[in-house]
């Protein structure tokens, strides 16, 4: 996906230095026109479409383009600085972040589910526990009509037919929230599999290149379950299970249940949080960032850059509820702005 246009530059409650700060939204002005290149992350495509179109509305000095390429393209660009901007759904690491010459400053842009979604005909309302979904992940369940998926949907006629699983072809943050939460509920997925934007499945699995690829898989494929973020699920109007989060509860994703599940989450000052097993709401969710530079060898992007994490952080938010994207805590965005205002030159 690449967008381009012309402009620039219910909240989910956490904390980050237990600090609380008021920003009031002035953005800096930009002396000429300036393009940004950004790549990355599919996961938050649609909310980051959006914010381009809207942006213009408030500073039209800025051309953006964007190509959803993937966290880990996203990740590989930004350490390679043939982009201006990343984007991922697994937070940097310290290695990565440590061979970025320019050095880097991860700004938490949104948060939202990954859907289980599925093709299974006949079935309209399935149910999978904790300890269903990551056997049939891991391989150790292959069939729909197998005795532990009946388990979990008692009355349901299950189709007696293999169960294809689709997962992502990219490196992908998608990849690495589904991957995450199944590793912290399953020893046998964790140690076989584990927590990885490329990991190497143990099942012979159809592949699909970013969210839009997985759901178009499962939607044209009988049998077939996948994972893809929540707005993808329903843009596509694809089927979601129904997961079982660790207080036991059978939850279906919505903004609703994501703001549940993250509404504990704490952000650390540099602001990568991890949200493996909730206690509460729906239990595969994770947040996203964009990766910026804390040098630009060009003022003026430097300026923009600044404008667009505050105009993000701010005026953008109001768009992630349309999009069924969690809000960042406004007491987390004014920190981050001013992180971003310090320390981008």
């Amino acid at each position: 996906m690449i967008f381009s246009i012309s402009g620039l530059n219910r909240a989910v409650t956490g904390s980050v230095l237990t600090a609380s700060v008021a920003f009031s939204p002035i953005f800096t002005a930009i002396a000429s026109a300036v393009t940004l290149n950004g790549a990355g992350a599919t996961f938050p495509a649609p909310l980051y479409e959006k914010y381009a179109r809207e942006v213009t509305k408030t500073i039209p000095d800025l051309k953006i383009n964007y190509q959803a390429i993937g966290s880990g393209g996203g990740i590989n660009q930004t350490i390679a600085g043939t982009v201006d901007f990343g984007a991922s759904d697994a937070a940097m690491t310290d290695a990565e972040i440590a061979k970025v010459k320019q050095g880097v400053i991860l700004v938490p842009t949104a948060g939202g589910a990954v859907s289980v979604v599925y093709n299974a005909p006949g079935v309209s309302n399935l149910k999978l526990s904790r300890a269903t979904l990551p056997a049939i992940f891991s391989g150790q369940i292959t069939n729909w009509n197998d005795p532990k998926i009946k388990a979990d949907n008692p009355g349901v006629n299950l189709p007696n037919q293999p169960i294809k699983t689709v997962v992502r072809a990219d490196g992908s943050g998608t990849t690495f929230i589904f991957t995450d939460h199944l590793s912290a509920i399953s020893p046998y997925f964790k140690g076989r599999i584990g927590v990885s934007k490329s990991p190497k499945w143990l099942t012979n699995s159809l592949k699909g290149k970013g969210n839009p690829g997985v759901a178009a898989l499962v939607a044209r494929t009988p049998g077939s379950i996948g994972y893809v973020e929540y707005q993808f699920a329903k843009s596509a109007n694809l089927k979601s299970a129904e997961v079982q989060n660790k207080a036991g509860q059978y939850v279906a994703p919505s903004l609703e249940t994501a703001n549940a599940a993250l509404s504990t989450a704490q952000f650390p000052s540099n602001y990568r949080v991890f949200v493996s097993d909730p206690g509460q709401g729906y239990p595969i969710v994770g947040m996203t960032w964009i990766m910026i530079y804390k040098s630009y060898k060009d003022p003026a992007k430097s300026k923009a850059v600044k404008s667009l994490v505050q105009w993000i952080l701010t005026k953008g938010q109001d768009i992630n509820d349309d999009l069924n994207y969690t809000r960042i805590p406004s007491g987390v965005a004014g920190q981050v702005i001013n992180t971003v205002n310090s320390n981008v030159k």
